[in-house]
């Protein structure tokens, strides 16, 4: 065999030889467990994993659960207004810092640094801030204002939105850099010709530039969705899923009935049921990334 021939081997087999652990981790350990899960939600699983197969019986006492069902309202309250927000913020942030102000760089980074945080230490902190004997309240109270109350952390009902507050802190600043982004990558030319024609500063946002940012929003949306339907480490530093279950979301309740409940077959079927949102929302942005680059 020659030296070229040789080399063209090396060439064509060292990569796949480099890659090939972390091809058969991530098909054991990932795909090998959504299919196992995926099997368990069909069984009479407890304790330890059973499989005698019961077809939709899990899924079916899943929905008849009432804290099921008040996880799904509290995902869906904190969901729509931690995206909401979020994008909503990010996107004014990065307007701003679009205008060539002074200390860019240093504002960037300090809308950044929640990120850089994890969810544990976002959640610990926020739990201080909340906390009415530690934080906020006490604060409030030691400077004078003694009829001042911000109970929320303890409150039932106003529990979801203390969570909502410190995730739009950690992760608006993330959005922002997204948004940044797209509005650096938009061709100039576009945004001059509009300034020719008389457009305001308002209207060059709103009407040129923010419209054909469609496929930023939508990443935007997509990143935001993602880690709103697998919070947990947020939420049980934060709140603990209380007071009560008035912070409880699925990712908690998949834990608990699966790890500490010795209810393997319900958790299992929780997961699946996440699993399914995740890629409801994955699906339409793998398609429309590949249509993009078929265009």
């Amino acid at each position: 065999m020659s030296t070229s021939k040789r080399s063209k081997g090396i060439d064509y087999w060292l990569p796949k030889l480099v890659l090939s652990p972390t091809v058969a981790i991530t098909i054991v350990f990932i795909y090998g467990f959504i299919l196992w899960t995926t099997i368990l939600s069909f069984t009479k699983s407890r304790i330890l994993p059973q499989y005698e197969f019961v077809g939709f019986e899990q899924y079916v006492k899943l929905f008849l659960n009432d804290r099921w069902m008040g996880a799904l309202a509290n995902l869906a309250i904190f969901g729509i207004l931690f995206i909401g927000i979020c994008m909503v913020v990010g996107l004014v942030f990065a307007i701003l810092l679009d205008q060539n102000i002074r200390a860019e760089g240093a504002l960037r980074t300090i809308y950044l640094y929640p990120m850089a945080l994890s969810f544990i230490v976002t959640g610990t902190v926020w739990k201080w801030i909340m906390n009415p004997t530690v934080g906020i309240e006490k604060f409030m109270h030691d400077i004078g204002f003694s009829g001042f109350s911000f109970d929320w952390i303890v409150d039932p009902d106003m529990a979801i939105y203390t969570v909502v507050i410190a995730g739009i802190w950690q992760s608006s600043g993330f959005v922002m850099a997204i948004f940044l982004a797209g509005l650096r990558g938009i061709d100039t030319s576009i945004i001059k010709a509009a300034q020719l024609d008389g457009a305001s500063l308002f209207a060059v946002y709103t009407r040129v530039i923010i419209p054909s940012m469609r496929p930023v929003f939508f990443s935007a949306f997509i990143m935001l969705a993602h880690i709103a339907i697998k919070s947990f480490d947020l939420i049980m530093a934060l709140t603990g899923g209380g007071p009560g279950n008035a912070t409880d979301v699925p990712a908690i309740f998949m834990y608990q009935f699966s790890f500490t409940r010795g209810q393997l077959g319900i958790g299992a079927s929780s997961a699946v049921i996440m699993l399914m949102g995740v890629t409801a929302i994955l699906i339409p942005y793998l398609y429309s990334e590949l249509r993009g680059e078929k265009q």
